[in-house]
C-alpha cells in the first residue's frame, strides 16, 4: 500500500467534525456522507455527540461511493463552568470503554432536557420539552439544539442562534447546568478506542487566557494531540490564533466544518478553510487514513 505524500496529504479536502440525526444534525448519516461526496470531501469523519449509532451506516454508503471515512464522536466535557468538547479520531466503534463513558453521558440528558423544558415554561414557554423530542430522532439525545429548532418552529424565535442567546446559554432562562465528563475522562475514552483527541471549536468557550491556558495543559497532559485549528465557526483572526496555539504547543491541526444543516450552519460540509502549510494535519496521523484513502481509491476504480 503506498503511503500518500505529505503534499497529498495536506490538500486534501478533509471534514472531520460534522452531525447526522442521530445526534443533532438535520440529515440521516447516509445522506450526509451523500452530500459531503457531492460536495467534493476526500475523507470524512462523523463525529456526534456522545454517540457513536451513526457509524455502520455511515461507512457502509462512504465505501461504496469511494469516499474515504473515518469513525469518530464528540464527547461533552465539564471544564470551568462551560462546557467543552473534544473530539475523538479514528475511534473503534467497539470500544467497551469509550460505549460505556458515552452510554453514561446519554443516560443523563433525559433529566436535562426535561428540566430545560421545565426552565422553559417558567418564562411562558410551555410544552417545550415534547417539542424538542419530535425534532429528536434519537430519543437518548435530545439536546439544546432541539429545543432551539421547536422555538424557532413556534415563532418564538427567528432563528436558532438567537434562541440560544436568548434561553440556552449561561444566565438565562432555559440554562441549566449540567456535569459532564471531565477532560481526562473524555481523553482517556479516545485512547482507549485507539482514537486521537482533538479539542473542537476553542474559539467558541467562553474562558479567560488562564483557563484557556489551564484547558490545553490539562488536555496535553492527558494524552490529548490535536486542536481545530479551522473550524466552521472560526473567523480569520481565531484561526490565526489557533494556528498559533498549535505551533507553540506542538499539536496537530484539524479541518473541521462543525456541520449541522444547511438550516443552521456557517460552512457546508467540506467547504472549510484550507489549513496553513506549515501545520501538521491531524489526519496525517490517523492510522485509518491510508488504508482509508487506498479502499476508496479501489473502490473508484
Amino acid at each position: 500500500m503506498s503511503v500518500p505524500s505529505a503534499s497529498r496529504l495536506h490538500a486534501l479536502n478533509v471534514d472531520l467534525h460534522c452531525h447526522s440525526s442521530v445526534s443533532d444534525g438535520w440529515l440521516e448519516p447516509e445522506a450526509l456522507v451523500l452530500r459531503a461526496i457531492a460536495n467534493g470531501v476526500e475523507l470524512l469523519a462523523l463525529t456526534d455527540h456522545d454517540e457513536l449509532g451513526g457509524i455502520a451506516s455511515a461507512q457502509l454508503v462512504a465505501r461504496a461511493h469511494g469516499l474515504a471515512f473515518v469513525p469518530g464522536v464528540e464527547i461533552s466535557v465539564s471544564f470551568a463552568g462551560e462546557t467543552v468538547h473534544i473530539v475523538g479520531l479514528g475511534v473503534d466503534p467497539g470500544s467497551a470503554e469509550l460505549c460505556a463513558g458515552l452510554a453514561a453521558l446519554r443516560a443523563g440528558r433525559d433529566g436535562r432536557a426535561r428540566r430545560i423544558g421545565d426552565e422553559l415554561a417558567r418564562v411562558g414557554i410551555p410544552d417545550a420539552f415534547a417539542g424538542a423530542c419530535r425534532f429528536a430522532r434519537n430519543p437518548a439525545l435530545v439536546s439544546r439544539a432541539h429545543f432551539a429548532r421547536h422555538l424557532v418552529a413556534s415563532g418564538v424565535m427567528p432563528d436558532v442562534k438567537t434562541v440560544f442567546d436568548h434561553y440556552l446559554v449561561r444566565g438565562k432562562p432555559g440554562f441549566v447546568e449540567h456535569r459532564w465528563a471531565t477532560l481526562e475522562q473524555a481523553v482517556g475514552w479516545i485512547r482507549a478506542a485507539g482514537g486521537i483527541a482533538v479539542v473542537a471549536h476553542p474559539a467558541r468557550y467562553r474562558l479567560s487566557s488562564v483557563a484557556m491556558g489551564e484547558l490545553f495543559d490539562r488536555f496535553v497532559a492527558a494524552g490529548g494531540e490535536a486542536v481545530e485549528v479551522v473550524a466552521g465557526a472560526h473567523t480569520e483572526d481565531e484561526m490565526r490564533r489557533f494556528a498559533s496555539l498549535a505551533r507553540q504547543r506542538g499539536l496537530l491541526a484539524s479541518r473541521a466544518s462543525d456541520f449541522h444543516g444547511v438550516q443552521e450552519s456557517m460552512v457546508d460540509v467540506g467547504r472549510c478553510n484550507p489549513l496553513p502549510a506549515d501545520l501538521e494535519p491531524v489526519w496525517s496521523r490517523l492510522q485509518a487514513t491510508t488504508a482509508a484513502l487506498a479502499a476508496a481509491a479501489s473502490s473508484a476504480r
